[in-house]
This record gives C-alpha cells, structure tokens and sequence, in this order.
C-alpha cells in the first residue's frame, strides 16, 4: 500500500519543534586539570540529558605542534563509562555504543561533536598527545533538545518522597524521549515505536499535554503502512519518514486504543474519521491470524507478537487477549461514527474470541490461563486476558494473586509489560496493590540510582540484557515512563483534567 500524502503532510504539520537549553556540569568538579598522553577526566552534568557536546580546549607549554588525539565515553549510567566495546559480542550493532574518537588539528580550539547523544556522564582520554604540551579543557557545556516544555509540566503532588522521587524520574524519561517524535529511547533505537507510543501519550495527557504530537505520530503510522496496509512497528524519521519493515501483531493492534485514548483525552472527532480506515484494516489482518473457532494462532505461526522482552514466552494466550483489547477499542470508535453495522459485527467477533479465550486457554486445575501446545503459565497471558475481558474484576483478581504464587510462571522483565500489569490491577480495582507494585519496580531502579526509567529491569538480574551486553542497552527508555501517568490519574487525590 502506498503512502498517504495527504495524512503525510498533516502528521508534519502537527510535530514540534525541538527546544534547546544550555546544560552546564555539576559545580566543583576538577575536570580543568592539564592532560597529557593517557590522561583522562571524567565530567559529571548531573542530569541525564539528550543532546550535543561542547568543549573549549586550550594548552601549557609549547606552542601545539601535532593533532590531539581523544577518545570521548557518553554515559547514561555510571557504569557505562567502564564498558568495554571489545568485549560486546551480542546481535544488536555495536554502532549504538556512544564513544567517539576524534582528532583535534589545532589548539586552542571550541569544538561541537555533531552527533547527538544521551547521557548524564563524559569521560575524554588522551590517546595521544605530543610531548611538547598538555591539553586543558577550559569549558564544557551541552545543547540539550527536547520537545516538551518544562513550563507546561502538570506537577505532581504527594507527601510520600518516594512517590515524588519515582514521578520526577518517569517525567524526566518522557522528557528526554519527547524529540520531534515520541522517540522510544535517546540512545537507542531513536525513532517512533507504536508499543511505546501508546504508553508515551498516557503520560503526555497527565504531564505535558502537547496532544498535538500524539495526532500527528498517528497520523504517521496511518500514512506510511506496510505494503498489505500494516501498521508498522516503527517508523523511521530521517532522512525522510518512512516505515520500517518490522510488523507485529500485537503492535499493529494496539494503534486502535491509543488513538481511542486519543480521542477520550481530546474529542477530535475529525482524528477518528480520517483514520478510521486504519483501524479497520489492522482488525482485518489479525483476523487473518484467527481460526474458525475463535482462536489466535500459536507463537509458532503467528509471527512476531512482542508482549514483553522473553524468549521463553509462548505468546498465543496474550496476543488473544491484544485483540479483545483493540476490539473493545474499535466497537468504541465504531459507536461514536455512528457505524453501527460495523459495530454490531466487531461485537459479535469480540463475543466468539472472548468466548473461546474462556474455552481454550482456561485450566479449570490450576485456574490460571494457559497458552500454547505446552500450557505454558505466564504473567504476560492472564494480564493481557483480564484487560481483554476474559476475566470480570472478581475473577482476575483471583487470577493474578495466584499466578504470584505459581513457581513456574514466566516472569515480566520490561517497565512495558509492567504498565499493563498494573493497569490489570487497576481495572480490577486494587488500587493498593498496584501503587505497590509501582513501588517496588520503579522505585527498585530509584534506588539503583536511576536518573530515568530504563527500558529492562528484573529486579533479580540487574545487569540483564536482551541483547547479548548491556553497553547497548537503553536507561533511558519511553515504555518506562508509566508512573507519571499512573500517579496522577489514580493518585492525586484531586481531580485531574475533570475526571
């Protein structure tokens, strides 16, 4: 399918600009002493940020005679700094990995490294100098950008400092991800992801509220489908937009919620007219994935269904529940346009698929869902299936209080399958359980001393990677910044946005 020029041009309408803002190192740090060959100084900015590095560089003892040879570590954490890009071995490319080299021609000089980074720390070592002067780093500073506008940040209130500290952290990752997209991290992968925009515009509607950009990351994902009319699980922004050739099931779905929150949060009716056509051809195609009985196809054939970052996750019980979640969504939308043919056809798919949800993937025994040829038990399947409404609030409270007690579960590894963890207990009322499940998880990376929320945590494997090596890994990461939304829609204790 080609692209659609029309909703092209007015998702680049409704983008911001980027603001800049000129980020200074922590005061009282010694970082002016002179370098020579192997020296090195560590310079702390005491804040993560996203931007461009500048440094004043000038000399003692002789006049310069050869070029300065550095070599300059971006950090987000402080063990980054210590990494060895040698030592990665893993399946991501090892370009993500924020060193850079460069020669310096003449001294004294004002330099710009052109390559925007994320990161907290710089460390710059010597490579190799002549031995007829020293080098002096007389001032450094960073370009910080970001879209969002620190003004408009809708605070958060509450007595309890760890609420505070966990909600300024979750502000901060959206902050730094709010680029001229939502990007999903900084770091890396640096463009716009359907699975994180989804929880990025939760946020934005309870924090910076530039609603705008939301429609206009929609109307891209709308715009540039895949050749079948996908929505793609990316989209790449330079040098122009253009999809990526990744789909996933349950990502592709997900666009139809997000732009009902969309609409819930703005009343843009005009949003759900023009991408209407959209939401009915990702229903469609997963629908492609279904059998006559109702059910989605197993892992094995259904092809990629991210739900969370585990290899051993069978994902038929989960992407099952994905499409009840969206269906819920599309008979909303369908209900507002006033498409009531279509409606009265999604509710009859959504009563067949839930139905055979209850069939087939209930195990009367251990009254947990199962998934799979294997009846696998996993976090990810009773989640996905209470939100899909397999379960009423009685039933998956039930549900999830037991697979906490069930040994062989397939645990959650990523702040993205925790949102939807939460926002479970949530929907079946357990307020408390779930701002202590907050607590615990986001406030495990606060006390690891988490400038923003990152894109892996398991509290039993810190130093966990998907990847084959946490250099690549992203600490900065936009599915991460769910408490921002969650603390002040559920927890404020005032009324927000009228609700």
């Amino acid at each position: 399918m080609e692209k659609n020029t029309e909703l092209l041009n007015k998702a680049l309408h409704l983008l911001p600009e980027v603001r800049k803002t000129k980020i200074v190192p922590l005061k009282g740090q010694s970082f002016f002493e002179p370098l020579g060959k192997d020296g090195m100084v560590e310079i702390d900015f005491g804040r993560h940020m996203v931007g461009y590095l500048h440094l004043k560089l000038g000399y003692i003892n002789s006049h310069p005679d050869a070029p300065v040879w550095l070599k300059i570590y971006f950090a987000e954490s402080k063990k980054e700094l210590e990494e060895k890009v040698e030592n990665y071995d893993g399946w991501i490319c090892s370009g993500w990995v924020q060193q850079e080299q460069i020669h310096v021609d003449v001294i004294p000089a004002e330099i710009e490294l052109p390559r925007r980074y994320a990161f907290r720390y710089v460390k710059i070592e010597v490579l190799d100098i002549s031995s007829k002067f020293e080098l002096t780093i007389d001032d450094a500073y960073v370009e910080a950008v970001s879209s969002a506008d620190e003004t408009t940040l809708i605070p958060y209130e509450s007595t309890d400092k760890e609420l505070v500290a966990i909600d300024r952290i979750a502000c901060n990752t959206l902050h730094d991800c709010m680029q001229q997209v939502f990007e999903d991290g900084p770091k890396r992968d640096r463009r716009l992801w359907i699975g994180d925009l989804r929880l990025q515009a939760l946020a934005n509607y309870e924090t910076y509220r530039m609603n705008d950009m939301v429609k206009g990351c929609l109307y891209l994902f709308a715009a540039l489908p895949m050749e079948n009319g996908q929505v793609g699980a990316c989209v790449f922004m330079e040098p122009e937009p253009e999809v990526d050739d990744t789909c996933m099931f349950d990502y592709s779905l997900l666009f139809i919620p997000t732009l009902w929150d969309y609409y819930q949060e703005t009343g843009d009716r005009q949003a759900l007219e023009e991408l209407w056509l959209t939401v009915k051809q990702q229903l469609k195609l997963a629908e492609e994935r279904v059998d006559e009985d109702g059910i989605v196809a197993d892992s094995d054939v259904l092809g990629w269904c991210f739900l969370d970052w585990s290899l051993e996750l069978n994902k038929q019980a989960g992407a099952q529940g994905v499409l009840l979640y969206a269906l819920k969504a599309a008979i909303r939308i369908a209900g507002e346009l006033k498409e009531d043919r279509e409606a009265e056809m999604m509710q009859k798919k959504y009563d067949l698929y839930c139905g055979a949800a209850k069939k087939y993937f209930w195990d009367e025994k251990q009254k947990l869902f199962v998934s799979g040829k294997d009846r696998q038990v996993s976090y990810a399947s009773q989640v996905w299936l209470i939100l899909g409404g397999a379960a009423n609030q009685k039933e998956g409270i039930n549900i999830l209080h037991r697979v906490a007690q069930h040994q062989n579960a397939v645990r959650i590894v990523t702040p993205y399958m925790y949102h939807y963890y939460i926002e479970a207990f949530l929907q079946c009322g357990e307020k408390e359980e779930a701002l202590q499940i907050m607590k615990t998880y986001w406030g495990g990376m606060a006390k690891q001393g988490a400038d923003t929320f990152w894109e892996l945590y398991d509290p039993k494997n810190p130093e966990a990677s998907p990847y084959g090596g946490t250099i690549v890994n992203s600490y900065c990461h936009a599915w991460s910044c769910a408490p921002a939304y969650f603390l002040r829609r559920y927890y404020t204790g005032k009324l927000v946005n009228g609700r």
